[in-house]
């Protein structure tokens, strides 16, 4: 039968898939097709991009503009983190909804499903199937379809580090070769994104975590080979979600709001900062719109801004001005090599989620060259052998994998990636 499978690794940055780094991804990229100007969507994070991913949409499309956002729960615009596990029923009580497209487990629920094994943060786990078409399976919780919870759930005692990942790819290669007519497999493991947030990029720990994700690829391509000789077509796509560059300074976007008169408190809601890292999101409340041009301005005189898109502008970056978001904007940049030679810096926007922001260490969110820069190998199905020069984004995996099942893509922001040049 035809069967896709989808093989995430966390923050692995296109220009780290080397022959010393990652000898199996290489491997795999000789004998499918690399495809070298690969993009993430902005904001570059993980929870927003496994909504990218799972619906072939961009932020503006499927709703979920960050890794927080701000939502109205009664008392006015509050910043929210998508990444716990109660995120989705919040964002379903606000709203009255969760994605505003349909993900790929939607898309073949009825022809066998899709068998979701995620390592990544709840949140991000339950974009890929947050109302429940297939079996996801996630440490904080597992789901049949109809969001049926799993009782027996082996998924439970795994752990948010490398080791973790080498279990839920235990797991994903069991369930990818029991008897099964699913159509779509997909796995997410959280290294090297998760350790980079606490190390100096290009050391020898954040070398040695690289290597343990290339090793997890290895097993998955391994199991693609047995499916193949079983005589199923397998479309197998590996990919990131974005890429890290380092972390020059962190800077309390909030308290200068406050300094300078344009927000009322930390906790008003008046004026909302929700950062995704080096990029970050600016919401007003329907009384405050008229503030937008002037906190505009205001940041457009900041040496720690970057790029800055307010109101219809949004749409240049996949985004749109709904929900109260007004203003988006990219951290600045510096062009320097840590230590380690490994080049992109960039500052970071405060985060009341992620308070331990290191200098030195690697994050993402903004436009940065190397933090959007993921990397996309595909093999199998019709795809030729080489490399594609092809501006391609993390939008296009979903309609390529329904394209190899013969499915419609209507809706999806993305297009089917090409086979061939």
């Amino acid at each position: 039968m035809k069967r896709t499978v989808l093989m995430i690794i966390d923050g692995l940055r296109a220009d780290m898939v080397t022959p010393t780094l990652t000898p199996n991804l290489c491997q795999i990229a000789r004998t499918g097709r690399l495809f070298r100007q690969h993009r993430s969507v902005f904001p570059s994070a993980t929870r927003v991009s496994s909504a990218s991913i799972a619906t072939g949409c961009l932020p503006m499309t499927h709703g979920l503009f960050g890794n927080a956002i701000a939502l109205d729960e009664g008392d006015g615009l509050k910043p929210v983190s998508v990444g716990p596990p109660d995120f989705r029923e919040r964002l379903r009580a606000a709203t009255g909804r969760t994605l505003l497209a349909p993900t790929l487990a939607e898309h073949v629920a009825d022809i066998g499903g899709a068998h979701i094994c995620s390592n990544a943060s709840a949140g991000a786990a339950h974009l890929q199937d947050p109302d429940g078409h297939g079996w996801l399976y996630h440490r904080n919780g597992s789901h049949a379809p109809g969001l049926v919870p799993l009782q027996s759930d082996p998924m439970q005692s795994i752990t948010y580090d490398a080791s973790g990942d080498v279990d839920t790819v235990t797991q994903f290669c069991d369930a990818l070769l029991s008897p099964n007519e699913t159509p779509v497999f997909i796995t997410w493991i959280c290294e090297p994104d998760h350790s980079q947030h606490a190390l100096e990029l290009g050391c020898e720990a954040h070398r040695a975590i690289i290597r343990g994700s290339d090793t997890c690829a290895g097993r998955v391509k391994k199991a693609v080979d047995t499916l193949r000789q079983r005589g199923d077509d397998v479309l197998f796509v590996l990919g990131s979600d974005h890429g890290h560059e380092t972390v020059d300074a962190v800077v309390p976007i909030e308290a200068l709001l406050i300094k300078a008169g344009l927000k009322a408190a930390t906790d008003s809601s008046d004026v909302v900062l929700a950062s995704s890292g080096m990029g970050a999101l600016i919401y007003l409340a329907p009384d405050a719109q008229a503030q937008s041009e002037q906190i505009a301005q205001w940041l457009s005189e900041q040496k720690w801004c970057g790029a800055i898109y307010a109101g219809d502008a949004l749409e240049d970056i996949g985004l749109a001005p709904r929900g109260g978001l007004a203003i988006a904007f990219s951290m600045g940049k510096k062009n320097a090599v840590n230590r380690y030679g490994i080049p992109g810096f960039g500052h970071v926007a405060g985060d009341r989620f992620m308070p331990s922001h290191t200098a030195g260490h690697g994050q993402h969110g903004g436009l940065g060259p190397y933090e959007t820069q993921p990397f996309l190998i595909v093999e199998g199905g019709d795809f030729s052998a080489g490399t594609s020069d092809e501006a391609t984004c993390t939008i296009d995996i979903a309609p390529t994998l329904l394209r190899h099942l013969g499915l419609a893509t209507h809706g999806m922001d993305g297009a089917a990636l090409p086979l061939s040049d």
